[in-house]
This record gives C-alpha cells, sequence and structure tokens, in this order.
C-alpha cells in the first residue's frame, strides 16, 4: 500500500487539473458549507452531477475536497451567526457564537480550522491504519454476515437518529421499500411500480439524496421565509500562539473519539461532537463556564468533527456500508463510475484506495490554506438572500436530478422526495435512514435470500456463524434498549 499510496501522490501533485479540481472543490465546500441551510450532505448532492463526465479517480478527488471543506465550512455560520451550516456544527455555536457576542470572533474561526485541520489528519491516519485490517476481516465475510451488517447498520442509524427510534425504523423501512421498486434480482419480475415504465429499473440513489436533502430544504426555507443574514465583523485573525498551544489535549481527544464513533455505521458527527463536549466539560477544571466561550469546549468538538471524515470512510470503503448521509453520496458517486466499495476494492484496485487516501489530505491541506486567507470572503456570502440562494439550488437540484440519466422522469423522482422529506420533516420522521434504506435494501435482500437459499431456507443460518449472530444481536439489542429503559425515546411520548 506504500507504494501505491506515493505513486498516487505522485499523480495528483503532478497533475494540474487534478490539483485545480482538488482546490475548486474545496473553495466550493467551505462556501457552501458556511451557507445557512446547506448541508455537507447536500452540497455532495448537489455537486455529484458535475463529475459525471469525469474518471472515477478526478470525480474523487473533487468530491473528497467538498466533504472535507464542507464540514469545516458549517462551522463558520455556526460560530458568527449562531446558525450551523453543517449537523456536525450543532455543538460548535454553544462556545463559538458566545465567543463572537464578546469580540472575540476571529479567535473563535482560528480555534475552528485548527483543530479542523488536526482532527482531519489524525482520522486520515486511522482510516490508514484501521482500513486495511477491516477489509482484510471483511475478506472472510459471506453472505450471512453482509446481511447481518446491514441490518446492523440500519438499526445503529435508527437508535442514533435525534428523536424518536421507531421514527427512525420506520423511515429506514420505508428505504427498505423504496430498494425493491424495479425488477426482482432473482427472478426478473417487476414490483412495486404501479405500471409506471420509469420505475421498473428501480428509483436512482442521486435523484431521491437530491430531492430528501436539497429540495426539501428549499421547500422549508420557503415556509420560513426569506431573510438576509447580518454578520459580524472579524478583526485580527490570529490569536496568540500560547492559546493555541493549550488546546492540543482537547484537540487529540476529539480527533480520537471523532474517528472511533465516525467509523461506526451511520453514528454521524452529530453523535461524535456532542460526546466530545461533555468529555471536555467534564474533563475541565471549569465545567459552569462552559457555553460562556471557552477554547476547549469549541476545540475538541471541531477536531471531532471533522476527524469523522477519515472515520466514516472505514466501513465505506471496507464492508461497503455507508458510514453516515456524505459517505452514502459518495457511494451512489462510486456506484456511478462502475466502482462497488467493499473488501474486493482493497484487493482489485489498491491505486484507488490510495488515491483516496492523497485526495483527503490534499484537501485537509488546501482547507487550511482557503480557510485562513479566504474565511473573510466567505463570511461576506452568508450576506446573499434567502431567496436568491434558494432559487439556485432548486434549479441546481433540476438539473442534477436530469443529468445522471438525462431522463425526466428523474426529475419527477426528485421532486416527489423532495415533498416526502418535507412532510417527514414536519412529522419529526428522520430522513437519513430512508436513503440508508435505498442504498442498503438491494444488498440486504440479495444476501439473505443468497444465506436462505444455500441454508435451504433455515435461518439457523444466522445463528450458527459467530459474527453473524453478533451483529444480530447487537442490533436486537440496539432496538429492544430504549424500548425497555426509555419509551418515551423509542416512541417519542412528548410530556404535555
Amino acid at each position: 500500500m506504500v507504494s501505491e499510496f506515493l505513486s498516487a501522490a505522485a499523480t495528483i501533485f503532478a497533475d494540474p487539473n487534478l490539483l485545480g479540481l482538488s482546490a475548486l472543490g474545496t473553495v466550493l465546500g467551505i462556501t457552501m458549507g458556511c451557507l445557512p441551510g446547506i448541508s455537507s450532505t447536500m452540497a455532495l448532492a448537489i455537486l455529484l452531477p458535475a463529475t459525471y463526465a469525469m474518471s472515477p479517480f478526478a470525480a474523487m478527488v473533487f468530491l473528497m475536497a467538498v466533504f472535507s471543506a464542507s464540514v469545516f465550512g458549517g462551522s463558520i455560520s455556526a460560530i458568527l451567526i449562531n446558525i450551523p451550516g453543517t449537523p456536525g456544527a450543532i455543538v460548535t455555536q454553544l462556545e463559538g457564537y458566545a465567543m463572537t457576542r464578546s469580540g472575540r470572533a476571529s479567535e473563535a474561526l482560528t480555534y475552528s480550522l485548527y483543530s479542523s485541520t488536526i482532527g482531519g489528519i489524525v482520522g486520515l491516519m486511522i482510516l490508514m491504519l484501521v482500513a486495511p485490517l477491516v477489509a482484510g476481516a471483511a475478506m472472510q465475510f459471506r453472505s450471512p454476515e453482509f446481511a447481518m451488517a446491514t441490518v446492523f447498520g440500519l438499526t445503529m442509524l435508527a437508535y442514533s437518529t435525534p428523536g424518536s427510534t421507531f421514527r427512525g425504523i420506520l423511515s429506514g423501512g420505508i428505504g427498505l421499500l423504496c430498494g425493491m421498486v424495479g425488477f426482482d434480482l432473482v427472478t426478473d419480475v417487476a414490483r412495486f411500480d404501479f405500471g409506471v415504465p420509469a420505475l421498473q429499473g428501480g428509483i436512482e440513489l442521486v435523484p431521491l439524496t437530491v430531492g430528501l436533502f436539497g429540495l426539501a430544504e428549499v421547500l422549508r426555507g420557503i415556509e420560513s421565509g426569506a431573510t438576509t443574514v447580518r454578520t459580524p465583523g472579524l478583526g485580527r485573525l490570529m490569536p496568540p500562539l500560547s492559546r493555541l498551544r493549550r488546546l492540543w489535549k482537547s484537540i487529540l481527544r476529539g480527533s480520537a473519539l471523532g474517528a472511533i464513533i465516525g467509523a461506526i455505521p451511520a453514528a454521524g458527527s452529530a453523535i461524535a461532537v456532542a460526546v466530545s463536549y461533555a468529555q471536555e466539560q467534564r474533563l475541565s477544571k471549569r465545567p459552569d463556564d462552559f457555553g460562556t466561550g471557552v477554547p476547549e469546549g469549541l476545540a475538541g468538538p471541531e477536531a471531532a468533527n471533522n476527524a469523522c471524515v477519515g472515520g466514516a470512510l472505514v466501513p465505506l470503503m471496507t464492508l461497503g456500508i455507508p458510514g453516515d448521509t456524505m459517505t452514502a453520496v459518495l457511494m451512489g458517486a462510486l456506484l456511478i463510475h462502475g466502482l462497488r466499495p467493499g473488501p474486493m476494492l482493497f484487493t482489485d484496485r489498491p491505486d484507488f484506495v490510495a488515491g483516496v487516501y492523497v485526495a483527503l489530505f490534499l484537501a485537509l491541506l488546501l482547507t487550511a490554506f482557503f480557510g485562513f486567507f479566504l474565511v473573510r470572503y466567505f463570511v461576506r456570502l452568508m450576506r446573499t438572500p434567502s431567496h436568491i440562494l434558494l432559487v439556485s439550488i432548486a434549479l441546481l437540484c433540476v438539473v442534477g436530478a436530469f443529468a445522471i440519466r438525462n431522463n425526466v422522469a428523474d426529475i419527477y423522482v426528485m421532486i416527489a422526495f423532495g415533498v416526502i422529506g418535507y412532510v417527514m420533516s414536519k412529522l419529526e420522521i428522520p430522513v437519513a435512514p430512508l436513503a440508508f434504506g435505498l442504498i442498503l435494501g438491494p444488498i440486504l435482500e440479495e444476501n439473505l435470500r443468497r444465506s436462505l437459499i444455500i441454508s435451504d431456507g433455515s435461518w439457523m443460518v444466522f445463528l450458527e456463524r459467530p459474527i453473524a449472530l453478533t451483529m444480530l444481536l447487537l442490533s436486537a439489542g440496539a432496538i429492544i434498549y430504549p424500548l425497555l429503559s426509555k419509551p418515551d425515546r423509542f416512541l417519542s411520548i412528548r410530556q404535555r
């Protein structure tokens, strides 16, 4: 892998086109990340169609830059205007915006950039060390293990989504049904197409994700009304180095937590930053000051937020299971370009795997560079009237849904799931499990049916294999535990 890594580094750094794509992706990622209402997932979904004409390697260089940079970009709006641009920046606003109100906005942005860069590098190192080991173990997986791994990923997502566990399971179940639309994998009989020829080939991932995460956000923005955001002045960007040096313990703790939690299928950055913030408050000598602008409470979660990037790529690259919604979109990009993530990717295309590592490292460096020198200009973008922003996003959603197959039916699918995503948000049903269900549904069905065929229809095949049994028990525990210990958490019963 070392030789492949060096070869990929030489290829990228010697090619001006690849360097330009990475730089462009970084600028777009920070820009879209800092704009209120545009998440990292939404940024990837909107920009994914731009990669259709690229080679698989160039597409991943571009998308990895967008992925990494948008995570940092979400912290800019959280710090300056108390609106997190991404879910992982929810905790950032607690200390960051408090620092802004006390006239320390530039200091908070520097802490965020400093922590994000180190956290991202730590996450990348853990990805490079752990992914080959996990891929090696995954080579021993057979159909029962892959079936239970997909079940585990779905249940973990339902368990970890904010609000009701039951509603998360319901959303994932809808996604599984969407994954069954089209011709049967074994009998080749059309299912759930309702006589619509456009659905016989199944529901495409890109129109669904663009609708759920893009158009639905436009509809929510229209409902809330158009406004123009006011941002404070920045002042001097660089705080004293002595203050930065005092944060190294918080940054390392947050980086480790982010990489570990990010590697858990469907856990996501929101959980990682919450755990990191709680940890910093517990270890602090002045826990009562948290919420008033404590740098440790900003640095730890920011490091965890960006370390999740490398962590979330571990299950995607090794098992073919997205670590979060952002890597779900990346998986769609890989599939579009004819690459299926999983353990075979490490044996068949080690050069491509090494290229992903190098692309992420380059994206981290460019994010640090552009974040420091261009942050003043990114701040001005947040003053764009939201009605202009919403119209632009809606147009990008339509173009993105149409461009994948040049099929007008995909636009209707995108609009339909945009409305579904909006309605689900009003009902407080999480949409992320639905996207996961569409991705994992065909994988679950294929491996489940293959397992039953091999075992002559005996369900004991999932209990006789240790790895499959372990993941089945963990999945059952993730469902049963909140039902027994916190029934209000499971059913989302509210006290009135």
